[in-house]
């Protein structure tokens, strides 16, 4: 059973008619909400100084979006299914522009605060209706490439955030880099109301409320533990208990969602090889992603001295490869060559390769990090849009915002998980190799006593980055192999099904 769309807009066996266009819309929101994940972090120094704000304040005005985005992604895919793909962008798109219009006007950090909280529902509304639209309006023929475009927006986002907010803050006032989305969104509001066809759940399940509440409070809780590990401490009784909240709150959802009729979440999908194979490569792409960048800061800035704007310039270059190679449309002519689960080996085996090639040979200088970057980015471009495809690909068309969810979902859990399992790793390493109380690089060396013992210390620290992007790279690399052995096994139990020759053979 296919989606429902509307009769202005029929969607033909070869995908919509301006399917291309309504991408470009759909692409354009997709930035703006991303670009809002990074751009509020080089506003900082002002926010401080114009609204007298606190570090828990500024902590809450950076950590209130993601919250409530990623606590909300499989609410709101399910929300998309059931209610209309069209509607819920609509909606995201109308509570986005509303919390801009509400941040950039702030007087007090509370009200900055709250304002970003309502921009994370609308995120979590885009994220997920964004995809599922792509889903919809798109044949298996040009699916992949199409979502191959979709992918790059999360590259150009990371890039571009810190960038344009730099180049706001400039010029303007720091309200400026919240106030720019408003044309934006009204341009997107204008062309999906044009453009974008309705489509949705035709069984109409009916709304599961304890489950979305289950889903909001267990991710939220899980989200917060991980944002909070590396400042707080991974052991810290505020850590352990968000931990523990979120833990014991899905499971709750888990014993929630395989008892009732119309589970927002169907738990069998689990069964499903080819998504288990997906979900697997998606959080190890993501986990790939958030640890190495994670390390990667601090490497630029704290072993080769480079300031903030300038370290951000410096990890553009494995954003700007993973743009040009699905703009070029690479993976999709590679998975059509081969298959999905050669394209996630040799995108994670790139993905590996460059992550070791930052440990051996960017130790000291940024030319041989630069390569590594390279070689990160075509990973990237290659394994993230085969494997967001093999996960919309395993669910049926209907669960179309739920699978979107679901692939927000792991690339929230894979950041954190990378940031939590590489920093561990790096800070074990430096601890095994010096002996210092203070809980950072730069406490560290201001209270070394004498220049042998900074540059002791120094040293440490960058054998332990070293160590750390090494585990990465074989993590990743394994973890990859895994995923297209379990996609590569799947395919061959379809095709076993399908074909009464094969299976009697």
């Amino acid at each position: 059973m296919t989606a429902t769309t509307t009769a202005e807009t029929p969607i033909t066996p070869q995908g919509h008619p301006q399917r291309w266009l309504i991408l470009g819309v759909i692409c354009l929101a997709q930035l703006t909400v991303l670009l809002d994940n990074t751009v509020l972090n080089v506003a900082i120094p002002s926010l401080t100084e114009e609204l007298d704000a606190s570090t828990a304040d500024i902590q809450w005005m950076i950590n209130a979006y993601s919250l409530v985005q990623s606590g909300l992604l499989l609410t709101a895919g399910s929300a998309s299914d059931r209610y209309g793909r069209k509607k819920m962008l609509t909606a995201g798109l109308a509570l986005f522009g509303i919390g801009s219009l509400v941040a950039g006007l702030a007087q007090s950090s509370a009200q900055l605060i709250a304002a970003r909280a309502g921009m994370g529902i609308g995120g979590a509304l885009l994220i997920t209706t964004t995809l599922a639209v792509v889903v919809q309006i798109f044949d298996d023929s040009e699916r992949m490439k199409a979502i191959g475009l979709w992918s790059t927006v999360n590259s150009l986002g990371f890039a571009l955030g810190p960038l344009m907010g730099g180049v706001m803050l400039n010029h303007f006032w720091w309200g400026a880099i919240f106030l720019i989305n408003i044309p934006v969104v009204l341009l997107a509001l204008a062309a999906v109301i044009k453009l974008v066809p309705e489509s949705k759940n035709p069984q109409g399940d009916r709304p599961d409320l304890l489950g979305a509440l289950l889903s909001t409070i267990g991710m939220a809780s899980v989200v917060y533990a991980i944002i909070s590990g590396p400042e707080h401490g991974w052991t810290s009784t505020q850590v352990l208990v968000a931990a523990a909240v979120g833990v014991v709150v899905l499971g709750a959802f888990v014993f929630w969602e395989l008892r009732i009729p119309y589970p927002m979440l169907d738990m069998h999908f689990f069964r499903n090889q080819r998504f288990i194979g997906a979900v697997a490569g998606a959080i190890l792409v993501a986990f790939g992603m958030g640890g190495s960048l994670f390390l990667l800061t601090q490497h630029l800035q704290f072993v080769l001295g480079y300031e903030p704007l300038e370290a951000g310039l410096r990890t553009a270059p494995m954003a700007v490869t993973v743009v040009v190679l699905n703009l070029t449309g690479l993976g999709a002519r590679l998975l059509k060559r081969t298959s999905t689960p050669a394209t996630i080996a040799i995108g994670m085996t790139l993905l590996s390769a460059g992550l070791a090639g930052i440990a051996l040979l960017g130790g000291d200088n940024y030319a041989g990090m630069l390569t590594g970057l390279i070689v990160m980015g075509a990973g990237i471009a290659l394994a993230m849009p085969a494997m967001a495809n093999a996960i919309m690909s395993a669910i049926p068309p209907e669960k179309a915002g739920v699978g979107a969810g679901v692939n927000g979902t792991l690339a929230e859990f894979g950041n954190g998980l990378g940031v939590a399992v590489l920093g561990a790793v790096l800070n074990s390493r430096f601890a095994s190799l010096v002996t210092v109380s203070a809980v950072s690089l730069p406490a560290a060396l201001a209270a070394a006593g004498s220049d042998a013992e900074r540059t002791k210390i120094a040293d440490a620290f960058s054998s332990g980055l070293e160590t750390s992007q090494l585990v990465g790279a074989v993590a990743v690399l394994l973890g990859g192999l895994l995923a297209a052995a379990l996609l590569k096994r799947a395919e061959r139990a379809d095709s076993a099904r399908t074909d009464p020759a094969t299976a009697s053979a």
